[in-house]
């Protein structure tokens, strides 16, 4: 499973690193240490945390949010595979994004929970690049 430095974890859910750092100091955010003493963060937790944050509205109300060309980088919130299709959510700050594709590109792009992907919207469509 993928972890996240507390900068990257921050990056991911639209706020400062400082409050990502006082969310885990306080426990709102569970992390781990690797072996040069890091804090890590599992991205299994980080996007369950991110899905809270957003339903809660906790974000920092004076953070930007912006989409360069309509990119969305976020973390891979669940997935939902059928025999042909599946539907991928993306959590990107305070956005919820939802793309429906092959079982095939899902499974050609490795994709799975606590993943870092980008949201491509164009027109009606949202395509899903791997970071």
């Amino acid at each position: 499973m993928q972890s996240y430095t507390i900068g990257q974890a921050a990056r991911l859910l639209g706020v400062s690193p400082d409050t990502a750092r006082r969310w885990a100091d306080a426990g709102r955010i569970t992390t781990h240490r690797d072996d040069t003493g890091r804090r890590l963060v599992d991205g299994r937790d980080l996007a369950a945390f991110s899905v809270e944050l957003a339903r809660s509205g906790s974000a920092e109300e004076d953070t930007p949010y912006t989409s360069a060309r309509n990119a969305f980088p976020g973390i891979v919130t669940a997935i939902k595979l059928g025999d042909v299709a599946a539907q991928v959510e993306i959590q990107a700050g305070p956005h919820r994004l939802v793309s429906l594709l092959t079982r095939e590109a899902v499974e050609e792009l490795g994709l799975e929970v606590g993943m870092e992907a980008t949201a491509r919207v164009k027109s009606t469509n949202v395509h899903i690049d791997r970071v």
